[in-house]
């Protein structure tokens, strides 16, 4: 939860809902821009495969 909007303004950010993906350093490396499933949007889909891939890293 970012009550505080602290994320919000570091990222940026003009979605709401967002999903980010930070790897071990710390790092936003992937994000997506509102509801995962949205109109039938893949989002899980995609951030599932990118999850995948960053964990080979």
């Amino acid at each position: 939860m970012d009550n505080k909007t602290t994320m919000w303004r570091r990222y940026n950010n003009s979605y709401w809902p967002s999903v980010y993906l930070i790897n071990k350093q710390g790092l936003a490396r992937w994000g997506w821009a509102g509801e995962l499933g949205w109109k039938g949007a893949r989002g899980e889909v995609h951030m599932r495969a990118k999850i995948v891939a960053l964990l080979k890293e």
